[in-house]
């Protein structure tokens, strides 16, 4: 995983895929934390910190990563509300934060400890606040990418539906993201299952920002793509994003 958090450091500014994810996530933040002027926020699993910072904008916006090195690229950064813990327990009290969120960490997890942290996310979670959640989708995108994140499943709708829902939250919004590029995608997928997955140190390529043009051209198809997102819910894609409730 440190490999993933060096090459994120280098690349999360920039690279097409950080900026269209950006894109899908805002309009959530601002739905879960519309009318509130002084949000607790908290990012399960922050790596960086580069998130914490992008939530900073709508709250005081702390963060927690069991992995010392992306601690360590945050601090470098700036950035100085970031703790090193385990997402299965976290060192803040219950019921303390209005929108927690949790961006492609759980499916790095085994089922105890992703089950876990979900229920960890639940407690922290103040009764009406928002759990918002991002992970790696559909099993025949298997990759090199899955490599480099220690990837241990890719999620299905019903899945993650149920997976949230059977720790209390209700479902708010459940969506596909990134299926503007999942022909390409799959298709390069697949040629890395046929040939054999990189070792972790040899799939670095997965995370390096592209050709200039291409990473722009591709910044706009997803940033497109996240003003549909906004009304409409994608059938397939790379990721799942899923806001849900915690009942008041």
């Amino acid at each position: 995983m440190d490999h993933l958090l060096r090459a994120a450091a280098n690349a999360e500014a920039r690279h097409f895929w950080f900026r269209g994810f950006r894109a899908f996530i805002l309009p959530l933040v601002q739905l879960a934390l519309k009318g509130r002027s002084s949000a607790r926020i908290l990012d399960c699993g922050c790596g960086t910190g580069a998130n914490v910072e992008l939530l900073s904008r709508f709250g005081r916006a702390f963060g927690f990563d069991l992995s010392s090195v992306g601690l360590r690229l945050g601090h470098d950064a700036g950035r100085t509300r970031l703790a090193q813990a385990t997402v299965t327990a976290a060192p803040f009290p219950g019921s303390s934060f209005d929108l927690v969120t949790s961006f492609d960490v759980l499916y790095s997890l085994e089922t105890p400890a992703e089950r876990a942290a979900v229920a960890e996310m639940f407690r922290l979670t103040r009764p009406g606040g928002y759990v918002l959640i991002n992970v790696a989708a559909m099993p025949l995108l298997r990759g090199d990418h899955s490599v480099l994140s220690r990837e241990v499943r890719r999620y299905s709708r019903n899945e993650l539906q149920r997976l949230v829902a059977d720790a209390g939250f209700a479902i708010t919004r459940l969506t596909y993201t990134n299926v503007t590029l999942f022909p390409p995608l799959a298709l390069i997928r697949f040629l890395h299952r046929w040939r054999g997955l990189a070792r972790e140190e040899q799939a670095h390529g997965e995370i390096a920002v592209p050709w200039a043009p291409v990473n722009t051209l591709l910044t706009g198809v997803l940033l497109l793509e996240g003003a549909w997102i906004r009304r409409f819910n994608a059938p397939f894609g790379s990721s799942l994003l899923c806001l849900a409730r915690k009942p008041a």
